[in-house]
């Protein structure tokens, strides 16, 4: 099995700043990819930002300048810095982890965390 824990969720004000952590554990062989997700009260889950082709990352347009995605292969780690938070980037935010397990080694499975929450006061 392969576990996905996110964290560093916290309140914070305006035009202030976060760093999310996101590790994977367990039966993995390799792992594919992993990004980020938010999903905001009311709204639907929606994609902050994800690896690309040729090691580059897509970024929502809301997020572009502010956010910026990093990876820890040793530690299986993803991580995302907030800088210039806003009211309207509260949201639980989620990784998802596109992974090989040690039980299936030729397709990748995505695996989801439990989400943390970032809230931003104006």
């Amino acid at each position: 099995q392969v576990q996905v824990v996110e964290s560093g969720g916290d309140l914070v004000q305006a035009g202030g700043s976060l760093r999310l952590s996101c590790a994977a554990s367990g039966s993995i062989f390799r792992i594919r990819s992993m990004g980020w997700y938010r999903q905001a009260p009311g709204k639907q889950r929606e994609l902050v930002a994800v690896p690309a082709n040729g090691g580059s990352t897509n970024y929502s347009d809301s997020v572009k300048g502010r956010f910026a995605i990093s990876r820890d292969n040793a530690k299986n780690t993803v991580y995302l810095q907030m800088n210039g938070l806003q009211p309207e980037d509260t949201a639980v935010y989620y990784c998802a982890a596109d992974v090989y397990s040690v039980f299936e080694p030729l397709r990748s499975k995505v695996y989801w965390g439990q989400g943390t929450q970032v809230t931003v006061s104006s």
